[in-house]
C-alpha cells in the first residue's frame, strides 16, 4: 500500500512537473509586436457660402419679386469641406405647393463640377418661372435646395 502512494506521489509530481515545464516552455517561446498604425478617415462635405472666402454662409435666399416667364439669379460660393474629391449635384424639394415646381425651375452651372478638397467654386443658381404659372393661383411659394457633394 505504501509503494501504491508513492507510486501515486511521483506520478502526480512528474504531471506536475510536465505541466509547469510545458508552461514555461511556452512562455519562453512566444514572441509578439506591436505594429503601430494612423489612418485618416474619408468624408465628405459641403458648405455654401455669400462670399469666395467662405466666411458667410448661406442659410437662405429670398428670390424676391420675379414675373412669370422671367428669371433671377444668385452667385454662392461652394467649397467642398470634406478630405477627398467630390462631384457636385443639385436638387430642389419640400415644396411648399408641389404644383409650383411644374413652373418653377432651378439650374446652376456646377452639375458634376468635380472639386478637390478645400478648393471653392462659384456657381450661378438660376430661377427661371414659367410663363405658363399665370392663371394657377400660385402666388408664393418655397422650397429647399440640397447641394451634394459625391466622392469621386
Amino acid at each position: 500500500m505504501a509503494m501504491q502512494k508513492a507510486t501515486t506521489g511521483i506520478i502526480l509530481a512528474v504531471a506536475l512537473t510536465g505541466i509547469v515545464m510545458t508552461t514555461l516552455v511556452a512562455g519562453l517561446l512566444s514572441a509578439n509586436q506591436q505594429v503601430p498604425n494612423s489612418a485618416t478617415v474619408k468624408n465628405v462635405g459641403v458648405g455654401v457660402y455669400w462670399n469666395r472666402s467662405c466666411t458667410n454662409k448661406t442659410t437662405t435666399i429670398n428670390w424676391g419679386l420675379i414675373e412669370p416667364g422671367g428669371s433671377k439669379s444668385y452667385t454662392v460660393y461652394i467649397k467642398n469641406e470634406g478630405n477627398t474629391k467630390e462631384s457636385l449635384s443639385m436638387a430642389t424639394g419640400n415644396w411648399s405647393n408641389p404644383l409650383a415646381s411644374s413652373y418653377i425651375s432651378l439650374t446652376w452651372n456646377c452639375t458634376n463640377y468635380q472639386l478637390s478638397s478645400g478648393a471653392v467654386v462659384g456657381a450661378l443658381l438660376t430661377l427661371t418661372i414659367n410663363s405658363g404659372i399665370t392663371g394657377t393661383g400660385i402666388t408664393s411659394f418655397s422650397f429647399y435646395i440640397t447641394i451634394t457633394g459625391t466622392e469621386v
